[in-house]
């Protein structure tokens, strides 16, 4: 292939190397110059232009693309037309993609002019998504350098379609376990199967021991699962705990414990004959990506997976930072403090009425018996976030030491207030108590326990109260967590965040109704305090009832 600049004059039955825009004419790249285009380009005060010349033996960039790509393209994955040098393979059906490693790093090193990108090896693909393509970067391919790359094309590239439809989903149990954590992890177990076409046909509960999974794990599988995913109450720690031992207990055999991929560590890989057994990870609970999902897809598409397989998954296996990782032992002591937002934009949509937070209960207003707890805390500062009638809430905590924050997205949701709520924290604040305004019994107690509870060197970055395995607010977060906190959208909490980082979780366990009660509409504000006056009432009336009872003795 011949390259340079050519006077007008010699330059038909060339190629256009570049795209050229003069009067009259527009010329795109890769152009076959005739005559008339020629003619025109000169009328137009062009005298030469850049071109390449196909020499004997040379096949043009389209041939050498569409050759190549339908040369590697495997089972189930299908070429399209090449265009401009380049032809993209496409998945004809749902599955993972399996690729020649060694064999695509030959066909790259066959010459410059020939190269091939895939997706990841082992990614899900969809119906008609893209997984390679093959671009030639030259208008041809020199005779040579065709023949070398025909000598590596063989099936490169292909498609092993899900086949495993029956899976069985075990959570074992213990106390504290609470029920919306099981269905929150069914619930993002079911939409990864759903992307397989797999179900779980098979959804079982059983206590935390050895004894009790074994027999379950025997069920599942003589009742056809082809697939057996175990979410354990604790994680697995050794190959000698329960869910290890379980396996090897009903006639099972642990092919691999451990992995170097982060999220992922303690997945378990095991097989109860011709049954695949997942231990799952804690990160598993969690709808984003983590080392689970690599095993997974592999398995529901019937490809073996080996102990090497797993040892081999380090390099790329970082798949985000854990802020919930412990640091080393050696870390200096914590030396920041500890601050409280209290989140008080809100509208209080469900009391129309009135403004819900500047209401009075027992002669205070509700938000300021709230913020009075949280300054009879150690934790400082006291910051609170205002938006909807922001003044009404400045007056009714008119003397008090705190900061306001104000939110002028407050419309647009929870996660704006949050979001003013981190920002106005002070560089040194390594810990927040994250409180709501409308929750009037939450004590200064409880603030101090949960925030001494964070502790980021070993890795405990939440803490919540706990009580009968119900979660209540407020909730304490650690300083690296904040990021994920102002990362918040749309009218939600933090609540998935919990899930998410379950292991970095304290529960902190409480009594009464403080860390539950809130307050949301006008007949709860009076229920309260009507409550309020009968055990103020009690009170003032003890000591009288104490001596009539002494008199009647």
């Amino acid at each position: 292939m011949k390259f340079g600049t050519l006077p007008l004059g010699d330059a038909e039955g060339a190629i256009s190397v570049h795209a050229l825009r003069t009067a009259g004419v527009e010329l795109r790249k890769g152009s076959h110059l005739d005559r008339a285009t020629l003619d025109r380009l000169a009328a137009g005060g062009v005298a030469d232009i850049v071109a390449v010349r196909l020499e004997p033996g040379d096949v043009g960039e389209d041939e050498a693309a569409g050759a190549i790509a339908a040369a590697i393209s495997g089972p189930h994955a299908r070429p399209d037309p090449a265009f401009t040098g380049r032809a993209n393979i496409r998945a004809a059906e749902a599955g993972v993609l399996v690729v020649d490693r060694a064999g695509v790093d030959a066909l790259n090193a066959i010459d410059e002019a020939v190269t091939l990108a895939t997706l990841p090896a082992f990614a899900h693909v969809s119906p008609g998504q893209m997984i390679a393509t093959v671009k030639i970067i030259p208008f041809a391919v020199e005779a040579a350098a065709m023949e070398g790359a025909r000598a590596v094309c063989r099936p490169l590239i292909e498609i092993a379609p899900y086949r495993l439809r029956r899976v069985a989903v075990i959570s074992t149990l213990l106390p504290g376990l609470a029920e919306k954590v099981i269905a929150k992890t069914l619930r993002t177990i079911a939409a990864r199967l759903e992307a397989a076409g797999a179900t779980i046909a098979f959804e079982r509960r059983v206590a935390h021991d050895e004894a009790s999974l074994a027999a379950v794990l025997t069920q599942v599988h003589e009742a056809g699962a082809e697939l057996a995913i175990v979410f354990g109450a604790s994680a697995i720690a050794d190959r000698r705990d329960v869910v290890p031992a379980a396996i090897a207990a009903a006639g099972g055999v642990v092919e691999h414990f451990g992995m170097p991929v982060d999220p992922g560590n303690l997945l378990l890989l095991a097989r109860l004959r011709d049954m695949s057994v997942l231990g799952a990870p804690g990160c598993a609970r969690s709808p984003k990506e983590n080392g689970f999902d690599w095993v997974l897809r592999r398995l529901l598409a019937g490809l073996t997976v080996t102990r090497q397989d797993v040892m081999g998954l380090g390099v790329g296996g970082l798949l985000m930072e854990i802020p919930s990782r412990p640091q080393p032992r050696e870390t200096a002591p914590v030396t920041g403090r500890g601050a409280v937002v209290v989140l008080a934009a809100g509208r209080g949509t469900r009391m129309p009425h009135a403004h819900k937070l500047t209401a009075h209960v027992d002669g205070a207003p509700l938000i300021r018996r709230a913020v009075a707890a949280a300054l009879a805390s150690k934790a400082r500062p006291v910051i609170v976030v205002t938006g909807h009638e922001a003044d009404k809430v400045r007056a009714a905590l008119a003397g008090l030491d705190v900061v306001f924050a104000h939110n002028p997205d407050f419309a647009e949701g929870l996660s704006t207030s949050l979001r003013a709520g981190i920002a106005a924290l002070p560089e040194e604040v390594d810990r927040v108590v994250v409180m709501l305004a409308d929750m009037p019994k939450v004590e200064a107690g409880l603030i101090d326990r949960l925030a001494g509870a964070i502790d980021p060197p070993a890795g405990a970055l939440i803490a919540v109260p706990v009580s009968d395995g119900r979660r209540g607010n407020p909730v304490a977060w650690g300083r690296p967590l904040f990021g994920e906190l102002t990362a918040l959208t749309g009218d939600v909490g933090a609540r998935h965040l919990i899930a998410a980082y379950g292991e970095a979780v304290v529960e902190i366990a409480v009594e009464g109704e403080g860390a539950f009660l809130d307050i949301d509409t006008r007949e709860e504000l009076e229920a309260l305090e009507i409550h309020e006056i009968a055990a103020r009432a009690d009170v003032d009336a003890g000591p009288a009832l104490d001596g009539m009872q002494a008199e009647d003795a």
